[in-house]
């Protein structure tokens, strides 16, 4: 099922996503690629990318950053703290921007809003962890004005509604796998407040743990919300 005829969206897997935006801009969301176990063989590499999105700092959302960045020159939106850990192991500062929530920033036509997300955010950085700021999710509206909200790592949160009455959502990408964040019961929660009529699980199957499924999800919300049920190398 299209999404939107001008923008679509492939599952890398776990909470790791490409899309292609409405003007063909080759957009990463929290690039975990190479050394993402739920990826497909033929997904383990990005030859291209024009803009990278992190939602937060853990390994199984910004492992593969670096060396991405460095092969490819994106430019990066993350919070203020990610993007000075990154210029600190030389990334280019004029590809960083640095913002934090509330924050919008327009990079080619695309918009990106930093929002709330209840989860935590440290760095793996060698045998430490070092502190990388809030966690976040994101509002993108792309160049034709289709907008998802795109959670990152969450539980739900009441503020959701604002995110939702402040902004036009087509879509909302959610993780539904329990353990580290919401599962199907909390993530139905999340629909209501969020009030959209399209949900694309993600960050579900990887480990045990994350034992949630869209099925669940789909049961809960009733047939009034369509409940993407997708594998990782699927394009929507």
């Amino acid at each position: 099922m299209a999404l939107n005829s001008q923008v679509s969206f492939t599952w890398v897997g776990h909470g790791t996503w490409k899309s292609r935006s409405a003007k063909g801009k080759e957009v990463l969301i929290d690039p975990w690629v190479m050394n993402n176990p739920g990826a497909p063989a033929n997904m383990k590499t990005v030859d291209k990318c024009d803009l990278m999105l992190i939602t937060h700092g853990h390994f199984d959302h910004i492992g593969d950053a670096l060396e991405i960045a460095r092969a490819t020159k994106p430019k990066i939106v993350s919070n203020y703290e990610i993007s000075e850990w990154m210029a600190s192991k030389g990334i280019d500062r004029d590809s960083l921007i640095g913002a934090s929530t509330g924050g919008t920033v327009d990079v080619d036509g695309i918009k990106v809003t930093l929002v709330h997300a209840e989860h935590s955010c440290g760095i793996t950085d060698g045998d430490r962890v070092v502190y990388g700021g809030d966690a976040c999710g994101l509002v993108i509206e792309f160049e034709n004005g289709y907008t998802i909200y795109f959670a990152g790592d969450t539980d739900v949160f009441g503020d959701m509604a604002i995110i939702a009455e402040l902004n036009k959502l087509d879509a909302a990408f959610l993780p539904i796998g329990d353990f580290y964040t919401m599962g199907p019961e909390r993530a139905a929660k999340a629909v209501k407040l969020l009030g959209v009529k399209t949900v694309v699980p993600m960050h579900f199957g990887t480990f045990p743990a994350l034992h949630g499924r869209p099925s669940q999800l789909q049961e809960l919300v009733g047939n009034n919300v369509h409940v993407l049920d997708i594998k990782p190398g699927d394009t929507v």
